[in-house]
């Protein structure tokens, strides 16, 4: 075992890395999930309500727009968080770099505040891109933690710990929300677009807010590095030398070419149900914010329940699982006509999202060879979350600009699947996988 500078499983340690979770979910939720696509899609109308908007010299609908907003932010991502995540391994900074992301994520729910109708669309592009941005920049150092601070027999655990820590935080957060969108006339709000502006401000004192706690006992420079020299060059350095040790690696690489797929999937459903919701089903802003509400709760006990499928026969069985109900999930989506069935699917949906998003987390870093290079490992893993999002989100956005219908990009999400799950079929199910398993 690798010496470090703080003891394994210590639980101030961990209780602190699963509250990040708790910290950072409130922007997944509140911003990308429930409250800014039925805003978002509500002001950038035209005054005779259509939505097929002028934009950039082009006529496009409005979600169309957010949806490739969406997609350069996490291609932008991708892009830039390996080398950073190299950097942060060689000289030790993998917590200030989490903070930086941090700060640019909370920032961004601010800017989300001047987005208030279509003339100010652009205010809303770019927040809701740094917010993503910041979000995603985050969590490629916060997962990297996992293996610094636990042994792989607790991995799974405080996965779905985390999760479901997040799924709780974040509901509260939009209950509050949600209560002041309701009752904003009681409260004297007269102007519709103020409460929801105000619920993007409190996202990102609650962001910023509660991760001071994670970022007050998460320790720095776990293995004790000494940066010297060119950061950037012995960044790269750093990079080559973890692909190095990648290559061998011939079952930690299936299982990225199987999250690749499946998660392409799996990303879009989580951004983009309620802009299908609203499209398809044609439910109002309230009710998709119940939607999304549906899916946390139900996501808790998933995260737990297919942790203990995984205790039990192994990670990648219990991986199988799931994706084989999110096959049937899109099924279902692509045949779903009213407010009823949906709110069923989406209980469905909260509970194999939940495992998925726990377990894959917990898969990749069992996978992993002991190293001291965790933030650079974890960036490959992130480098496949980041790409397959934007791609999937991409593909989703294109087929419904060409085709005029969500359903169609449903059945497309439905072929993601089906390679993710063939592909996983060549990862053997272990509880843990030692590390002759792995080379």
């Amino acid at each position: 075992m690798l010496k470090t500078s703080v003891p394994k499983n210590d639980p101030k340690i961990t209780n602190a890395w699963t509250m990040y979770d708790w910290a950072n979910s409130a922007f997944s939720l509140v911003i990308a999930s429930a409250v800014f696509p039925g805003y978002s899609d509500s002001i950038t109308r035209n005054p005779d309500g259509t939505s097929e908007i002028l934009f950039l010299g082009s006529t496009i609908k409005n979600t169309v727009i957010f949806e490739y907003a969406a997609s350069l932010a996490f291609f932008l991502i991708a892009l830039i968080s390996p080398i950073l995540t190299a950097i942060a391994d060689y000289s030790g900074r993998k917590k200030a770099f989490m903070q930086f992301f941090c700060i640019i994520g909370s920032i961004a729910c601010f800017i989300l505040i001047l987005f208030k109708d279509l003339s100010t669309i652009h205010w809303g592009i770019l927040g809701y891109m740094l917010g993503l941005i910041g979000y995603a920049g985050s969590v490629v150092f916060n997962n990297s933690y996992l293996p610094d601070i636990a042994t792989d027999d607790q991995f799974d655990r405080l996965s779905a710990k985390a999760f479901a820590r997040g799924y709780i935080g974040s509901v509260i957060l939009l209950v509050f929300s949600l209560a002041l969108i309701i009752f904003r006339k009681d409260l004297g709000i007269e102007d519709g677009s103020i409460a929801p502006r105000i619920s993007f401000a409190l996202t990102g004192l609650w962001w910023i807010g509660f991760a001071q706690y994670s970022f007050y006992y998460m320790p720095n420079n776990v293995y004790q590095k000494e940066a010297k020299g060119n950061w950037l060059l012995n960044g790269f350095k750093e990079l080559g030398n973890v692909w190095k040790q990648v290559r061998p690696l011939k079952y930690l690489k299936m299982f990225v070419v199987a999250f690749f797929f499946y998660n392409m999937a799996v990303q879009s459903v989580m951004y983009l149900a309620p802009f299908f919701a609203k499209e398809e089903v044609k439910m109002e802003e309230q009710a998709l914010i119940m939607v999304v509400l549906i899916i946390q709760l139900v996501a808790i006990v998933g995260s737990y329940f297919f942790s203990a499928i995984s205790n039990r026969k192994g990670n990648t069985y219990s991986l199988r699982i799931a994706v084989i109900i999110w096959i049937g999930i899109c099924i279902w989506a692509y045949f779903v006509k009213d407010k009823m069935s949906f709110y069923g699917l989406a209980g469905v949906v909260g509970f194999v999202m939940g495992g998925v998003q726990s377990l894959s987390r917990s898969t990749y870093a069992k996978l992993m060879p002991e190293t001291t290079d965790t933030a650079s490992f974890f960036s490959f893993y992130d480098a496949a979350d980041k790409i397959s999002t934007a791609l999937g989100i991409f593909v989703y956005g294109a087929i419904h600009h060409f085709t005029g219908s969500m359903r169609n990009s449903v059945l497309a999400l439905m072929g993601f699947f089906i390679i993710g799950l063939l592909v996983l079929f060549l990862v053997p199910s272990k509880k843990s996988y030692q590390k002759e398993f792995t080379a």
